[in-house]
């Protein structure tokens, strides 16, 4: 027997090996699926009535104006059949060569067999002269609401997005490839990952982005030194060990956002928002926020109010002996940290020195790219889904923030999982995206009718623990930083609920990038710079057009506006007192429960 002949043998196990397995995984995968929940159809897409008024106002097209619908398919027809005579004439060149390709630069398409390779170039070329139909398609319909026009043109794309060539094995020269080198075991092992991540979520496929095993909060992640210093049914509220022998009078509480955990602000030492605030000389207290069950059914936006804002605001008052503290909201814990402040005011409480908000949506009336999913198809699904099991599980906000950025959070990953076989990177950032939370019935529903479909706030219309706060009743000295890019809380909506915020002193930044890493973003990367505009906010757009741009972080800017109000330097705080023994190392027990493993 030739060494040839081992190798086919060689080869012809391996392969009937995975053929073994694919009838096992398949096995898996059927009761994975047969464990599938039941979702209110209006969890998983936009009501018919967005489609009917699509179809309506393309007929009305048609029937009037059907020289532009012409125009429009016979410029589709003539742009593919041009291509697929390029496409023709280069194969009778007799070169096995794709034609000229003037695409524009696209990562799904990076591969060398994309731009090269006839075929798949030609499925590429033919499939992007598609999309831009299609869009364009789009954008032109006339008499559409703005709103629907706005939910169309994002409903649509999700479904070009989801219709890539590159999405689908038999189309994608790159995991064909790996199948073939690989006897098929990338296949096998793609599969292995899919039946994983379809078990993992009781039937739905979530694509799992980053390693579960490659962290552990406490560990690798979370792991600035401190104390819980009190806990009670909302929050854990953790004092972070000093790093210098002395610190500002004044202490600061941050207020993460409860539908993601705190440690975005302390993921690993060199990203770590609370170490770098430590190391300034400051003494930090962070609230890490309960993961609700259906037991916190019943508990709404004062519950977070009274319950979480104004308690931790006395408790690090009577742990450093302070009247006045100084407090940061990020995301949607700054609009309700809005709230809380405009609530203080009408009962005369002055506890706060000055806050910061971060990334801070408190005017509604242009809700951003999250907007597609404020309509009344969306808010009924979720109402009837948290009567139904009493919190809004972190299943849906997760996939919803994903499909947000589909191409960079559910179909590369997907095709790296799933068609390629490669296992999830060991991405810290990635890791706390999959790490979500639950959210209370009551104030899901609160908060998305109140706050964000009737713009509630913005109207001082919303009542919280017995008062109704407008902005004009946030009157603290305030800094506020925005992101340019941000797809939940768009930049130009926030400039403009703090604008109307009746603070004599206001001071905004824009930072380059998004959500995320426009806010953790160590000055010592030097990697997004930021804007500032020390003249009136009129308007967003004009603030922008007059900013000064500046390169690197804006965290050393706020630290310098921060000291201003923190007072002189005393001897540093450790955690606790006497009547706040310590109760557990950071980060505690709240952000490492999970109420779904039950």
């Amino acid at each position: 027997m030739t060494t040839e002949d081992h190798a086919d043998e060689s080869g012809l196990a391996r392969l009937n090996a995975n053929l073994e397995k694919i009838e096992e995984l398949s096995e898996r995968l059927v009761a994975a699926l047969a464990r599938k929940r039941q979702v209110d159809p209006n969890l998983q897409g936009p009501g018919q009535e967005l489609f009917m008024k699509a179809s309506v106002a393309y007929m009305t097209e048609i029937m009037t104006n059907p020289s532009k619908i012409f125009e429009q398919q016979v410029g589709y027809w003539g742009s593919t059949l041009k291509h697929f005579i390029e496409a023709q004439e280069a194969l009778a060149s007799g070169k096995f060569a794709a034609p000229e390709d003037d695409t524009p630069p696209d990562p799904r398409f990076s591969g060398e067999l994309w731009e090269k390779h006839p075929y798949f170039n030609y499925i590429k070329q033919q499939y992007l002269l598609s999309s831009e139909a299609i869009e364009n398609a789009v954008k032109e319909i006339e008499g559409l609401d703005p709103k629907d026009r706005k939910r169309l043109e994002y409903f649509s794309q999700q479904i070009i997005d989801m219709m890539s060539p590159a999405n689908f094995l038999g189309t994608n020269p790159e995991a064909l490839a790996r199948a073939v080198e690989t006897d098929g075991e990338s296949l096998v092992k793609g599969l292995e990952n899919l039946v994983r991540d379809i078990e993992a979520n009781d039937g739905e496929l979530l694509v799992t982005l980053a390693d579960r095993g490659a962290f552990k909060v406490g560990e690798n992640l979370a792991t600035t030194p401190g104390e819980v210093v009190f806990r009670n049914r909302m929050f854990e509220l953790i004092q972070y060990a000093p790093t210098t022998e002395s610190v500002h009078r004044t202490p600061l509480l941050i207020f993460p956002p409860w539908i993601n955990k705190f440690y975005i602000l302390d993921l690993k030492e060199k990203n770590s928002l609370i170490r770098w605030i430590v190391d300034q000389g400051y003494t930090l207290f962070v609230v890490s926020w309960v993961n609700p069950d259906a037991s916190y059914a019943d508990v709404g936006m004062d519950e977070y109010v009274e319950e979480g804002y104004l308690t931790a605001i006395d408790q690090v008052k009577q742990i450093t002996g302070e009247e006045k503290i100084n407090v940061v909201g990020y995301c949607i814990a700054g609009t309700t940290l809005a709230l809380a402040l405009g609530l203080m005011k009408k009962r005369g409480d002055s506890s706060v020195k000055s806050a910061t908000f971060l990334t801070t949506l408190t005017d509604f009336s242009d809700q951003g790219e999250v907007g597609v999913f404020l309509d009344e198809d969306f808010l009924g699904g979720i109402e009837r889904e948290v009567a139904r099991a009493g919190v809004l599980d972190r299943f849906f906000m997760s996939r919803t923030f994903s499909f947000l950025r589909a191409n960079d959070l559910v179909y590369r990953p997907a095709i790296r999982s799933y068609m390629m076989g490669e296992a999830p990177p060991a991405f810290d950032l990635l890791y706390w995206n999959g790490d979500g939370t639950n959210l209370p019935a009551k104030m899901v529903v609160e908060y998305l009718r109140g706050l964000c479909q009737a713009n509630k706030l913005a109207k001082g219309e919303f009542e919280i623990c017995g008062e109704t706060p407008s902005l004009r009743d946030v009157q603290v000295p305030l800094f506020a930083v925005a992101c340019e890019t941000d797809h939940i809380a768009a930049w130009r909506s926030s400039f403009t609920g703090i604008r109307q915020m009746g603070s004599r002193s206001k001071t905004f930044v824009l930072s380059e990038s998004g959500h995320i890493a426009g806010i953790v973003n160590p000055p010592e990367k030097k990697k997004y710079g930021h804007y500032t505009n020390d003249g009136p906010m009129r308007d967003a757009d004009s603030w922008r057009a007059e900013a000064v741009f500046h390169e690197g972080s804006w965290w050393p800017r706020w630290n310098d506006w921060l000291k201003k109000r923190s007072g002189k330097l005393v001897p540093a705080r450790q955690p606790g007192d006497s009547d706040h023994p310590s109760l557990g190392k950071a980060p505690g027990s709240y952000v490492i429960s999970d109420p779904d493993s039950d």
